[in-house]
């Protein structure tokens, strides 16, 4: 599963990138730039050609994670992401409207910087069982720690796990294809001279390295 993360400002941009690249796509991810930029409405928009995860790192009282999750599967959303270390309260929460829209929830157990080993990283595994137990759809790891990822596979077993960092960041996609269900790719598709053969060639080697993992 290949997933392109449109972290954009130009609503030409996105659904000309998106345009060249739906045959080697599977799904699409905003996040705050484009939307603030081009307003909510361009979920709705891209959720016409590749079902659209809603990257939101939601991470608020209860009451107002339901509110951001309500609007982005009420325009056209299939999936939202959220951050783990808020507690289950919060995702309990999430889910609940995710239910409503027959939507799917990810939790992000660590983040692909350098900065997430202060905070987060002793928490990962706590945040992967705590998504596990109380029903979410999947789990957001660094494809720039290999090792990271291969923990939270352990703990998720058959749970769903998208993986972003390849490309720009250097995230090893060679090492992390075994555990994840799926890559999130943004720069390296959408800043190429050719958008659509970017795409594709990233779409190969992680089916390969699928294959041969």
């Amino acid at each position: 599963m290949l997933v392109i993360a449109l972290d954009l400002t130009s609503r030409e941009k996105a659904l000309e990138i998106v345009e060249k690249t739906k045959d080697f796509i599977d799904a699409i991810k905003v996040n705050y730039p484009i939307v603030l930029s081009c307003g909510i409405g361009i979920v709705k928009e891209l959720s016409k050609v590749k079902p659209v995860i809603a990257d939101f790192k939601i991470a608020d009282i209860p009451y107002t994670s339901s509110l951001i999750a309500e609007i982005a599967f009420k325009n056209g959303a299939n999936a939202v992401i959220c951050h783990g270390f808020v507690g289950r309260d919060v995702l309990k929460e999430i889910l609940r409207v995710a239910e409503n829209y027959d939507g799917k929830v990810y939790v992000v157990t660590e983040l692909t910087n350098d900065g997430a080993k202060e905070f987060m990283k002793p928490f990962a595994r706590k945040i992967a069982e705590i998504a596990k137990e109380i029903g979410c759809h999947g789990l957001i790891a660094p494809a720039t720690k290999p090792e990271r990822v291969k923990e939270v596979r352990e703990v998720a077993k058959n749970l769903e796990i998208l993986s972003p960092g390849i490309g720009m960041q250097k995230g090893k996609l060679e090492e992390i294809a075994r555990y994840v269900d799926g890559i999130i790719v943004g720069r390296s598709i959408y800043n190429a001279d050719d958008p659509k053969k970017a795409a594709r060639e990233i779409k190969e080697r992680f089916r390969k390295a699928k294959l041969t993992s």
